[in-house]
């Protein structure tokens, strides 16, 4: 299994046969990736974050940008040399074979699913703030949140009665009804192809700069620096829980790479898309967490032993949050909105919540829009059914996976929550990360005289920072999330070995394939066509 590997020529010549529009430019590419990036990580997460490790958040952002930039090095090598869908995935398939491609490809499928779903209860937190700040509406706690509902399955497999689980039995919740449907008009929108999401995507992209952008200026200026004080009060093995967190706030770049296959001269736009999107990001993360922290405060709230509560535990963190009359940035599920409301601009606040609703699906979009893109791949090396990579007649999208995919983000944005969501997103992210970094030294060796368009400077020393600062990050990640990632991992060696290897184009010898298929070349969806 470790020796199907797919070369580099075979790859290049499946896409010619079996193509996606090439629409891209680097300035569509650079707001591709703006647009996948700035969402719930720096909307939602920030009080996640700041739980985890107070005003060191900052360092938390650093760590975790210093991580993808590497990364992004590395991924700017393979994106311009290897212009075709499927991200890891791909790069995996020409240098390691097909064992490593595949499980990179189902890491994937964890990273860019599961994110979706965040994301989904992300807007949903901002949504529920909306309608109460703007409406006076208080949606109840059973369509807003799935927590008695994962109290009662807990017990149901077994799990001892505590105090947390009657909490949560008594606080209710059975599904956040909101989350679900924002997933599912999102993937109707992507059905339904190119010019809608392109002009939505666009449009919520310019939201979501100007609602950062008034933040920073109404923020930054009246910052106090005791609110800095303690920088690191859980510690720095705080802020490596609070990196590995905050790292789903910069991964969206990998959306970026995803449409390579959609771009023009991808030569020279995937590194300018790929590191661009990630720099603009990177300042603009910084100055919002200084924001925040500066004029609000970043302080966890503790347990009564003084040790700082898991953004995970929401019986305790509302019992925490609830005897402070909620007067925390921690406690908040609209950090930047409230933080606004708190210095004095209550309208201006209520503006950003308002941006961040409406400008929340474009992120929800991408990923939804990266994951349809990998199964499409994977389905056309034969992985998966093939019927997978089916297009629309109509629409010329591929609406058989989009709408699979779909309904699995749906399900899991109904159900748990963001936090939780977020790091098991992580784990498979930076599995593929690791991967990819290791790719890049591996052909630099195999395949040194191969044409590279942009080439990682200082290979021998970037890429493996970029392994070691993944598998830092990983490590940090909480155990329970570590276990799952593990039972992914295993699910998706029984798919292989079950089906995927006996069904595999170049385990059965096909090379290049789909030449007489009456549904070439596909237009895709191209993101940001046009802009």
């Amino acid at each position: 299994m470790f020796g199907r590997v797919k070369s580099l020529d075979a790859i290049l010549a499946t896409a010619e046969k079996k193509s996606l529009h090439r629409s891209l430019g680097a300035f569509q590419l650079t707001m591709l990736g703006v647009g996948a990036i700035i969402g719930t990580g720096i909307f939602v997460l920030t009080a996640e974050a700041a739980q985890k490790a107070g005003p060191g958040m900052m360092l938390s952002f650093i760590i975790a940008g210093l991580v993808c930039a590497v990364a992004a090095l590395c991924y700017a090598e393979m994106a311009s040399m290897v212009p075709v869908s499927g991200s890891a995935y791909t790069y995996s398939y020409a240098v390691m074979g097909e064992l490593l491609a595949w499980m990179v490809g189902w890491a994937l499928v964890l990273e860019y699913a599961v994110a979706a779903g965040a994301v989904s209860v992300g807007w949903s937190g901002y949504f529920v703030g909306l309608l109460r700040e703007y409406l006076g509406i208080g949606l109840p706690q059973e369509i807003v949140n799935a927590n008695a509902l994962i109290a009662h399955i807990k017990l149901a497999f077994g799990a001892a009665p505590s105090a947390e689980l009657s909490s949560a039995l008594e606080v209710g919740g059975y599904i956040n009804l909101p989350a679900f449907i924002i997933a599912l008009l999102v993937t109707w929108l992507l059905v339904i192809g190119t010019k809608e999401s392109a002009f939505v995507n666009a449009v919520l992209v310019v939201v979501k700069i100007t609602a950062l952008t008034a933040f920073v200026v109404l923020a930054v200026p009246v910052m106090q620096s005791e609110n800095f004080q303690p920088f690191t009060p859980l510690g720095f093995g705080g802020v490596s829980a609070a990196a590995a967190s905050i790292f789903f706030a910069y991964v969206g770049f990998d959306a970026v790479s995803t449409a390579a296959e959609e771009t023009k001269n991808p030569q020279r736009n995937m590194p300018i898309g790929l590191i661009g999107s990630l720099a603009i990001c990177t300042v603009f993360y910084l100055l919002v967490a200084a924001g925040v922290i500066g004029t609000v405060g970043a302080q966890p709230v503790l347990d009564a032993a003084g040790k700082g509560i898991a953004p995970g535990n929401a019986t305790a963190m509302a019992a925490a949050c609830a005897s402070i009359a909620n007067e925390a940035v921690v406690c908040s599920k609209e950090a930047l909105a409230w933080t606004l409301r708190e210095i004095g601009w209550k309208q201006i606040g209520n503006l950003v919540g308002l941006a961040a609703g409406l400008a929340l699906p474009s992120v929800v979009l991408m990923m939804m829009f990266g994951q349809t893109r990998i199964f499409f791949v994977m389905s056309r090396d034969g992985l998966l059914p093939e019927k997978l990579s089916t297009i629309h007649p109509k629409y010329k999208t591929p609406h058989v996976v989009t709408i699979i995919t779909g309904i699995v983000v749906a399900i899991f944005a109904a159900l748990f929550p963001v936090g939780a969501l977020a790091d098991i997103s992580n784990s498979g992210t930076l599995f593929a990360f690791a991967m990819v970094a290791i790719a890049v030294m591996v052909l630099r060796k195999t395949d040194p005289n191969r044409v590279r368009p942009f080439r990682t400077p200082a290979v021998m020393i970037t890429a493996p920072l970029a392994i070691i600062g993944c598998f830092y990050l990983f490590f940090s990640l909480d155990w329970y999330t570590l276990r799952l990632f593990v039972g992914w991992a295993v699910l998706g060696l029984l798919i292989y070995y079950f089906y995927s290897r006996h069904h595999s184009h170049v385990g059965r010898g096909l090379v290049e394939v789909h030449e007489d298929d009456d549904d070439i070349p596909p237009s895709s969806v191209p993101p940001l066509p046009g802009i």
